[in-house]
């Protein structure tokens, strides 16, 4: 199964709503796509969807390092020994994981589509598919509670609350209200994206713990992971690192007793695609931390691929994969299907997406 054609481009993904986080504020998204195709008549996508203050890489390096590279690394070579493709990629573009991500999600889904199974299956699928979480980010009050509200409406079940004010007691004033409006059974998690001290998480875990908080992502400045053993060990448990997990080797750091974090928060872009992720993810495993799988603002496609992978891996617990639910528009359809707030495959042979008709070749 040989590739024959590589295509790179950038698409302007514009977001149907802004939204803030402790040290951000996001109102336009650019992704970068790659299409493979093979002599069989196979196509396989891929997409890079950087965030420049996790990794440093930019859009425009995403798009470079694509344009320079995927040709030479991809055409005239063999899907089937796409192991070796991504050892090569991993060389050839160590400091851009989204770009690496693209080219990874590409040879995946060529793969599967190969075997004539899905993605997921062919990882060995442990579950038929989960809830994800929904984000609300850092807005008044009343703003939270009417999204939180408009959320449960659609039919999620689990709110992601972005916190890290610069004030702990607004962040708690705002959960309280956020708590009040959706009830005692709706699942609420708190991202404070680094905004806070050890002290700062102990004081809202001691106020806001016992109105339901599933867990804390990222409370603390990444490169503090040794601050966190400032934190009870029970309270560190359910906190999840995110900006502090980039790579295997991270992984490997983050595991060593006593452990920092109880969860580990992979996203594709960060960590260079699937076969990052899954060595992340069995280091997870053999460490007894639990799982959560988390995004930027991506196309479905990139959604698609870090589902698939999380339904294969056994210490798998959250999702966190909304990250195309806001985007304005998207160059492919399908990848994954929507019920009553779980994400569930479809079925098709590899990641189940396909461009629509204006990107075909």
């Amino acid at each position: 199964m040989i590739i024959t054609f590589v295509k790179v481009w950038k698409e302007d993904l514009t977001l149907t709503k802004p939204y803030t986080i402790a040290y951000h504020t996001i109102s336009a998204v650019e992704n970068v796509f790659l299409l493979l195709e093979t002599n069989n008549g196979m196509r396989g996508i891929g997409v890079a969807a950087p965030a420049e203050f996790v990794t440093g890489e930019k859009e425009s390096d995403s798009l470079y390092a694509l344009q320079t590279h995927a040709e030479a690394l991809l055409l005239g070579k063999d899907v089937r020994d796409y192991q070796t493709l991504l050892r090569q990629s991993l060389a050839a573009m160590p400091a851009q994981p989204a770009a690496r991500a693209a080219i990874d999600i590409a040879l995946h889904d060529l793969i599967a589509q190969y075997l004539g199974i899905p993605l997921t299956r062919y990882l060995g699928q442990v579950y038929e598919g989960l809830p994800t979480s929904v984000t609300i980010g850092i807005k008044s009050a009343e703003d939270t509670v009417a999204e939180g509200r408009q959320y449960i409406a659609d039919g999620f079940h689990v709110i992601k609350l972005k916190t890290g004010r610069p004030e702990v007691e607004e962040d708690i004033a705002v959960f309280r209200k956020l708590r009040e409006a959706v009830g005692p059974h709706v699942v609420i998690r708190v991202d404070a994206n680094q905004g806070y001290t050890p002290a700062a998480l102990e004081a809202f875990a001691n106020t806001c713990d016992s109105l339901g908080v599933e867990f804390y992502e990222q409370p603390l400045p990444k490169k503090q992971s040794s601050r966190m053993l400032e934190v009870p060990e029970d309270l560190r448990r359910r906190c999840a690192a995110d900006e502090d997990l980039i790579s295997p080797a991270d992984a490997l750091y983050l595991a060593h007793p006593p452990h920092p974090f109880g969860i580990f928060n992979i996203k594709l872009m960060k960590c260079g695609g699937v076969g990052q992720a899954l060595d992340i993810a069995r280091i997870a495993q053999l460490s007894g931390i639990g799982l959560m799988w988390g995004c930027n603002d991506e196309s479905a496609v990139s959604i698609s691929a870090a589902l698939h992978a999380a339904l294969a891996c056994p210490a798998t617990r959250y999702l966190d994969l909304d990250g195309s639910f806001d985007l304005a528009r998207d160059a492919v359809f399908g990848g994954f299907a929507l019920r009553d707030g779980c994400l569930y495959p479809t079925g098709k042979p590899g990641l189940g997406v396909d461009l629509l008709a204006g990107y075909l070749t």
